[in-house]
C-alpha cells in the first residue's frame, strides 16, 4: 500500500493533480456558463425555472431552446466525454512511474487542447479548429493508455 506522504512526494502524481484541478475547474465553469446564458437569453429547460417570469401561458414562452445555451451545453457535454477518460487513465498513468517531462507534456497538451476546444466551440471558430483540439486531447489520452498498457499492465 502506498503511503499518502509518498504519494505527495511523487512529482508526476502532483503534476497530474495540478492539471486535473485546472481542467475540472474549467469544466465546472461550463455549468456556470450554461446557467448564465439561460438567464440572459431567458431560455429555460424546465417549467419551474420559468415561474419567475410569469404564470401559465406567459411563462411558457420562456420554455424554449436557444442557440447560445445549446452551444455551451454541447461544449460541456464534450468535456464530460473527454475529461472523464483522461482522469481515469491519467491517474493510472501518473502512478505507473513515467518520466516527469513526458508526463507533464501529456498533461499540458490535454489541458491546452480542452481549453482551446472550448474557445473554438463558444467563439465559434471555423472548423477544423474544434476538431483538431478534440483529436489532440483524445490522442493524448490514448497515448497515456498505450504507454500504460505497454509498460506496466499485464495483458
Amino acid at each position: 500500500m502506498v503511503d499518502f506522504t509518498e504519494l505527495m512526494e511523487n512529482e508526476v502524481f502532483m503534476a497530474f493533480a495540478s492539471y486535473t484541478t485546472i481542467i475540472l475547474s474549467k469544466m465546472m465553469l461550463m455549468s456556470t456558463a450554461t446557467a448564465f446564458f439561460r438567464f440572459t437569453t431567458k431560455a429555460f429547460a424546465n417549467p419551474e425555472d420559468c415561474a419567475n417570469f410569469g404564470k401559465g401561458e406567459n411563462a411558457k414562452k420562456y420554455l424554449r431552446t436557444d442557440d447560445k445555451v445549446e452551444r455551451v451545453r454541447r461544449a460541456h457535454l464534450n468535456d464530460l466525454e473527454n475529461i472523464v477518460p483522461f482522469l481515469g487513465i491519467g491517474l493510472l498513468y501518473s502512478l505507473s512511474g513515467p518520466d516527469l517531462s513526458t508526463a507533464i507534456l501529456h498533461f499540458r497538451l490535454f489541458v491546452g487542447a480542452r481549453i482551446y476546444h472550448t474557445i473554438a466551440y463558444l467563439t465559434p471558430l471555423p472548423q477544423p479548429n474544434r476538431a483538431l483540439a478534440f483529436f489532440l486531447g483524445y490522442g493524448v489520452t490514448f497515448s497515456m493508455a498505450y504507454r500504460l498498457l505497454k509498460s506496466r499492465l499485464y495483458l
